[in-house]
């Protein structure tokens, strides 16, 4: 290891502590000095593709040249100004290209640090509306196996009991209908459809008078072992819940911004949602930036005296260096026809891993967009880890979700890539 790696591993274990980690298990850590298009380089100059799009956030590219030059752009004028009672041209920009892009009548942004935050002021939102309507409704809905960020109401509405077990007693009331699923391939549950709708409306006929909102990522359960619901289950779901007067967040953090094969997972499932939550691939990124957009219905609510005001914030909402690199990712999907493009990668991606629909090993192999998932049944456990250092050695970043292995890389990676990536996956379970 060059030296320089060595000494930031050494000062890194003497002062950081790592998200997602259990930090007895570390002896080094791998120090990355640079990072181009789909490619992550450390300090001795050895390539790793990004299989994973450095948690789902990367989609064009490490230093994308276009991006970074937009930010320094803006750098020079101006950073950061609190947004309360002022505003800036980037924000004003981004917000109403954002509102086109979505569909009717999602016209109303909010904005905030992150993705967990997003979330948290949805939940606000949806709450404080119906408590200024006369409305008492202390309940969330969500769907089993789902995650929506670590923050306390975000992890409250979330079913990933890995992140939720040791915090139950701070956490705020949730309650979980089934999802369609197949978890067989490690000794989890089988529910169809027609099942999981079907638990849902037992759970609405009894409690949809104190439930203020459902949330759900449509399409892709991420953390969820990238469980993969049909849009026409996500449809009949959410609009069985709105016709009991329940607001619906769509959790598109993680599945916005072309990651499903649209621009929205909403224009797949056709529904509309009352809130929709964004953040990751909305700054490409590059910075931490997340926006809540809702309606005029549910911004006029809170119009009046200052006691209906909405009254979250924070110290960073719309900074202007993160506008500045949204507004440079909505330009790269104008202008690089990025959709379509990734039709024909998510295409060619299906191709180069086909062989996962045959190998005795796997499981459960799943597409949506370009997200590539299957089950690996011995991979369950500490193998997981073992099999994250072993694809390290190999050039890929990779980081399975226990059992499930996914591909979820920048849209920048080019054919080559996707087509090593595959050979290298296929040896590493061969060797299983």
């Amino acid at each position: 290891m060059n030296n320089t790696a060595q000494e930031l591993s050494k000062l890194d274990l003497e002062h950081i502590w790592h998200p997602c980690s259990q930090m007895s298990e570390y002896d080094s850590v791998l120090a990355i000095k640079r990072g181009e298009g789909a490619v992550l380089y450390d300090y001795d100059e050895k390539a790793y593709i990004d299989c994973i799009s450095s948690w789902w956030v990367n989609i064009f590219g490490h230093a994308n040249a276009y991006i970074a030059a937009k930010i320094a752009e803006q750098a020079k004028s101006l950073s950061q100004v609190i947004l309360a009672g002022f505003t800036h041209e980037p924000l004003v920009r981004l917000s109403a290209r954002l509102c086109k892009l979505l569909p009717n009548p999602l016209n109303k942004c909010f904005y905030a640090d992150n993705g967990s935050a997003a979330v948290e002021v949805a939940l606000k939102m949806s709450y404080h509306k119906n408590k200024l309507r006369g409305k008492k409704k202390p309940l969330f809905l969500n769907l089993k196996n789902s995650y929506h960020g670590e923050t306390i109401g975000a992890l409250s509405v979330g079913d990933v009991e890995l992140y939720k077990a040791s915090y139950g007693g701070i956490l705020i009331d949730c309650i979980s209908a089934k999802v369609p699923c197949d978890f067989s391939a490690w000794g989890g549950e089988i529910v169809s459809e027609d099942e999981a709708l079907s638990d849902l409306e037992k759970v609405l006929k009894t409690h949809a008078h104190l439930i203020s909102a459902f949330i759900i990522e449509p399409l892709i359960q991420c953390s969820g072992n990238m469980n993969m619901p049909s849009p026409a289950y996500t449809k009949k779901a959410c609009e069985l819940v709105r016709s009991y007067e329940i607001d619906v967040i769509f959790d598109e953090i993680a599945v916005g911004f072309g990651r499903c094969g649209s621009m929205w997972a909403m224009e797949q499932v056709g529904f509309v949602p009352d809130f929709v939550c964004l953040s990751k691939g909305l700054s490409g990124g590059n910075l931490p930036f997340s926006v809540v957009v809702t309606s005029d219905s549910v911004y006029n609510e809170f119009l009046g005296d200052f006691d209906r005001a909405f009254l979250h914030s924070h110290s960073y909402t719309g900074n202007a260096l993160a506008a500045a690199a949204a507004n440079a990712t909505l330009d790269i999907f104008e202008s690089e026809n990025v959709i379509e493009k990734n039709k024909a990668l998510s295409a060619f991606i299906l191709e180069q891993f086909k062989w996962a629909c045959y190998l005795e090993k796997v499981r459960n192999f799943r597409q949506r967009g370009m997200v590539l998932a299957f089950d690996v049944p011995r991979l369950a456990g500490a193998k997981s880890r073992e099999f994250r250092s072993l694809a390290l050695n190999r050039g890929l970043l990779l980081r399975p979700l226990g059992a499930s292995l996914y591909f979820m890389p920048p849209y920048v990676i080019t054919r080559d890539q996707i087509a090593f990536a595959s050979t290298q996956i296929k040896e590493l379970i061969n060797e299983l």
